[in-house]
């Protein structure tokens, strides 16, 4: 399938040749008929992706600090890994679109091959030939819908929610600030429910615009006593609410909303303003209500409504961001809002580049730009060929998901000129990110189909680093077709799972396993144990692990395990290495938290040989603190590890000390010994009793964590 995508680094913008969307649980794919482009958000992006780095940098401060604090704590090479996939990554653009169903998953039964739909939503609703979209971001329509006129989904969407938050009554005024796409549905909108709109404008094609269709008063915002308009007009009372629908970085918006409202009247932020207002004499001596409207409504950002579809109810919550887009898509039906006249200019999507440069330069006036699209041309589910055949090596390399851990530090160590490992195929959920990864890696085709890989005979290496969720399965599906599997951690996120990926692995014995438990393979870890003895050992693990809001998929238990399950293996993994034996007994207790996050946690670990080890993963520290700091204690010798980048070791004779010039969490060496394991045989860089005792201890301390009792493994 074709779909539009620009590089952040450069703005160049192409006509990618992509794999067809995967169609999971809850997802509905979707034939796009048209796509709305949004000239204020993605014309903003757009500008910014065309400026030079430090332009970009003045644009986004924040994520220059980000990039900074990382090059801090984690070096220059990785910093660069991190920069540069961001840069170089193919991003989507689009997220109002509308066209027909031609597949849905597996659990969705609101929806049936054929139906016609509206759709929302950044990365979902695309500049794309096929799209793949939630549940509650994709809404229903009748079959002799305006399909052209549906696009316009989510704007409709946003301008509704603006109005909701203004709580207007029937006979009130309402002034809307900026008379773009957003404003003009605003005015429409408003219009069809009594409230009297007036509009205000810098441009004039706009104000021309709006005054012809869809306001009772609209004026240029530089007219002269445009104050005095607007009191004379309201029979000097002010006007009951202010919509700011504009983008700009002006304080002006904010500023006159507050002088042209009445006493004790609303004012409504939709559009990307600043909101320093000054706070005399109107906002204060008027008692302004200052309101922010999020998005589409009620739903937006939350991770259980838009990806799980788990809907509010009604009762409680009347308006949600689909409900919304329903309402707006029944004003288009009925005719109580015509819209027409909005769309001032129709493209091919071969053509959408031109689009852009005509929104960004602003060559003529525009207010609507909706991309169209051949839905007589056949489909292609083929794989998309990105390189050249190569010879088939002794390491045949797929990679089922590649998102930035994959790109930062798997990936780059797959060895590029030695001709016995070839990488062959990459998966993942987003087309855009497979394309630039087999570009970016070398891979010879990029699908969105499994069985491309697992049935794929030159590939015997499986690398899977998916969301946490789907690891199990990938791993069960690779090791039956018997392939060697990489997985990264967590292995699976349940005892069902890991009982069921024990059962495949032994029946397939020939194929290694393993997880990425990258912390043994340091070389600051190899010499410190090689300094110890055969004798038990006692062990310190201090994790500064830092707070992660309760909302983001780390946290949530069936997607990524929680942080117990999805990182701290990782911890007990190390200590299992350190002491040469397996953990039999796991007590955990947690520092009590309003979330019942726990992950505030001190856990105590009892081993095979006698060792014993504490991990204590803290979520509530200083960020300035570095992350990993370890201790290891036996038979008078004492070893600090700090954040794998400083070893101190101590016994009776002068302290021993190794110190590296950046961080080293081994991804490079446990990635070369893994396919150097396949290329020339060997035995498993961890033992498979190993791998799944661990699982077993950290499924451990989330039961001890319940029961508070100790557990046996």
């Amino acid at each position: 399938m074709e779909q539009l995508t620009q590089k952040l680094k450069s703005g160049e913008m192409t006509i990618q040749q992509l794999p067809m969307p995967v169609v999971g649980p809850g997802m509905v794919l979707v034939r796009n008929y048209y796509s709305l482009i949004s000239a204020g958000t993605e014309g903003s992006t757009v500008k910014t992706a065309r400026k030079s780095l430090i332009g970009k940098a003045k644009e986004r401060p924040e994520q220059v600090k980000q990039v900074l604090d990382v090059l801090k704590k984690q070096g220059p090479v990785q910093t660069y890994r991190a920069v540069m996939k961001k840069l170089d990554a193919y991003s989507p653009l689009g997220y109002s679109s509308a066209g027909e169903v031609i597949g849905v998953g597996s659990d969705v039964t609101e929806f049936a091959v054929g139906d016609r739909v509206a759709c929302a939503g950044a990365g979902y609703a695309n500049h794309a030939e096929i799209v793949c979209v939630p549940v509650n971001l994709c809404v229903k329509l009748p079959r002799d819908a305006d399909l052209k006129n549906a696009s316009y989904n989510t704007l409709g969407a946003i301008a509704l929610q603006g109005i909701r938050q203004a709580d207007l009554r029937l006979g009130e005024n309402c002034a809307v600030i900026g008379l773009g796409l957003l404003g003009q549905l605003t005015c429409l909108m408003l219009q069809a429910s009594g409230v009297k709109a007036f509009g205000i404008d810098i441009d004039k094609f706009a104000v021309e615009t709006a005054k012809e269709h869809c306001t009772d008063f609209a004026r240029i915002r530089s007219d002269a006593g445009l104050t005095e308009q607007i009191e004379q007009a309201t029979n000097g009372l002010g006007v009951d609410a202010v919509i700011i629908t504009a983008g700009t970085n002006s304080l002006d918006p904010i500023n006159f909303a507050g002088e042209i409202a009445r006493k004790k009247g609303r004012v409504v932020v939709v559009g990307a303003v600043p909101t320093g207002f000054d706070r005399d004499p109107h906002y204060y001596k008027k008692e302004l209500e200052l309101k922010m409207s999020c998005s589409y409504g009620p739903g937006r950002y939350d991770l259980n409504y838009e990806e799980k579809g788990i809907d509010y109810p009604a009762a409680y919550v009347r308006w949600t961001e689909k409900r919304n887009m329903q309402a707006f898509q029944e004003l288009l039906h009925t005719g109580r809002i015509v819209i027409d006249y909005l769309t001032t200019h129709e493209f091919p999507l071969d053509d959408a580049p031109k689009a852009y440069d005509m929104i960004v330069s602003r060559s003529e006036p525009f207010l609507g730009v909706v991309l169209k699209y051949d839905v007589d041309k056949a489909l292609k589910w083929a794989p998309v060929v990105v390189n050249r055949h190569k010879s088939v090596g002794k390491v045949g390399i797929a990679f089922v998901g590649a998102g930035s851990y994959a790109q930062g530090s798997l990936l780059p160590n797959i060895p590029r000129n030695d001709d016995k490992v070839v990488c062959k195929g990459v998966m993942t959920n987003s087309g855009t990110t497979s394309k630039r990864v087999a570009e970016r890696f070398g891979f010879e085709f990029c699908t969105s189909n499994t069985e491309d890989i697992l049935e794929n005979k030159d590939i015997n290496t499986v690398f899977i680093a998916t969301r946490h969720d789907s690891h199990a399965e990938y791993v069960k599906k690779a090791l039956q077709a018997r392939k060697h599997v990489f997985v990264e951690k967590p292995l699976c996120l349940n005892v069902e799972e890991l009982d069921e990926i024990e059962k495949v692995y032994y029946q397939n014995p020939m194929s290694h396993l393993m997880v990425g438990f990258n912390r043994r393979f340091t070389p600051l870890a190899k010499h410190l144990k090689k300094s110890l003895g055969p004798v038990p050992v006692s062990m310190i693990y201090r994790v500064n692990a830092g707070a992660i809001p309760a909302d983001t998929w780390i946290q949530d238990l069936t997607i990524s395990g929680g942080r117990i399950i999805g990182e701290v293996c990782h911890f007990i993994d190390f200590l299992t290495f350190i002491c040469g034996s397996l953990p039999t007994r796991v007590y955990a207790s947690a520092l009590p938290d309003p979330n019942h996050l726990n992950d505030t946690v001190t856990i105590n670990l009892e081993f095979k040989n006698g060792s014993i080890g504490t991990v204590a993963y803290y979520a509530n520290g200083s960020k300035s603190l570095a992350k990993e700091y370890i201790e290891i204690y036996q038979a008078g010798l004492t070893g600090i590890l700090k954040d794998f980048k400083e070893l101190e070791i101590f016994t009776k004779s002068k302290p021993q000390r190794k110190k590296l010039l950046n961080q080293n969490k081994g991804q490079a060496f446990m990635v070369k010994a893994f396919i150097d394991l396949i290329k020339n045989g060997g035995k498993p860089l961890i033992n498979p009793e190993e791998i799944f005792a661990v699982t077993k201890a950290t499924f451990a301390v989330v039961e001890s964590l319940q029961n508070r009792q100790v557990v046996s493994i």
